[in-house]
């Protein structure tokens, strides 16, 4: 069992996760854990062993110098809390664990084990994680989130998508997998990020990512200078667009495709659902409830109902070294991957 010392007892936390790599587009996903760290000054707590799950000869460690004292830094998992005093502008407060690192190169299972220990561990009532694809989508228009959970009861709770995927996943596949087995509800959020500008950062999308997450667990999210720099990313992008023609013309049929498909909702559910986040941030009033129960016990985990709610990992045999099959799908040079999946 995992015992943490030094971590107070959290109020009703959420786990949110985002891994580099296969499933992180323009860095849209650990971008924004990353600014959640950044804003609610997030604590680490502990950190996955490196020689565990990763190749160095892929993710390699850097050499950095402190005070002429030569210290290394290895890729890794990192876990951090942060403590919401006021959550929803009412005074209601939350605590997240925050799950940022790298997508690991070997030992899924173990890995995702590791994961669900802690937040066993912790309390934690349910785990987001967040992911970015490349898509077919203009640069021009609100960038595309889409909700997704294996889970029918928490899809039709939280109104979201169920998960009817088939094919290669990444770790935020296996981890969704995990969650559902080890009875912790699940649900993954993904961004759409346009193919033809994939280079990192990609600060539209990170925001959109924030805005969704806010929307999910009812907190209100600090966004700092998040807004100005997805303005500024527009605009840069829109200048580099109308330099070539031919990129010009690509953007403006997606435009077309886009508007075309979204016509009948944008003048309706989309708008209404803007307006009531412009209000919510306005008033400070709380969205919707992130409400679903937990699902139904089994899988690697076992729920310790002596221990205050929180539950014990059961001890399982080591899995093979080389983690789940499928799992090392086609990655592009930007990091992101040419559509990998919403597999939930």
């Amino acid at each position: 069992m995992i015992e943490l010392e030094g971590v107070p007892e959290l109020v009703d936390p959420v786990m949110v996760a985002a891994f580099e790599g296969w499933n992180d587009a323009g860095d849209a996903a650990s971008a924004a854990v990353a600014h959640l760290e950044r804003e609610w000054k997030g604590e680490v707590f502990a950190a996955l062993d490196a020689e565990d799950y990763y190749d160095f000869q892929v993710n390699r460690p850097q050499v950095w110098l402190e005070g002429g004292v030569r210290r290394i830094t290895w890729p890794t998992t990192r876990l951090s809390v942060v403590r919401i005093g006021d959550a929803d502008g009412r005074g209601r407060a939350r605590d997240l664990v925050l799950v940022r690192g790298i997508e690991p190169s070997m030992r899924w299972r173990s890995f995702c084990n590791e994961i669900l220990g802690f937040a066993h561990e912790l309390g934690v009532e349910m785990v987001v994680v967040l992911g970015a694809l490349l898509g077919d989508t203009p640069h021009t228009r609100p960038v595309p989130v889409t909700g997704v959970t294996s889970d029918p009861d928490l899809a039709r709770t939280m109104d979201l998508e169920e998960s009817r995927y088939e094919g290669p996943t990444g770790i935020v596949g296996i981890l969704q997998e995990a969650c559902g087995h080890a009875g912790v509800p699940a649900v993954s959020l993904w961004a759409a990020v346009p193919h033809y500008v994939s280079q990192p950062p990609n600060p539209k999308a990170t925001l959109a990512l924030l805005n969704r997450l806010e929307d999910l667990l009812d907190v209100r999210i600090p966004l700092g200078e998040l807004p100005e720099d997805a303005r500024a990313w527009q605009l840069g992008v829109d200048q580099l667009a109308a330099e070539d023609n031919e990129v010009a013309e690509y953007v403006q049929s997606l435009e077309e495709a886009r508007d075309t498909a979204e016509l009948p909702e944008a003048s309706g559910e989309a708008i209404a659902k803007e307006f009531e986040r412009y209000l919510r941030r306005r008033d400070g009033q709380p969205g919707g409830h992130a409400g679903g129960g937990t699902a139904a016990e089994g899988g690697t985990y076992l729920r310790d109902t002596s221990a205050g709610g929180r539950t014990r990992p059961a001890r399982s045999p080591e899995p093979p070294e080389d983690g789940p099959e499928g799992e090392n799908g086609a990655e592009g040079e930007d990091g992101g991957a040419e559509g990998p999946e919403r597999d939930g």
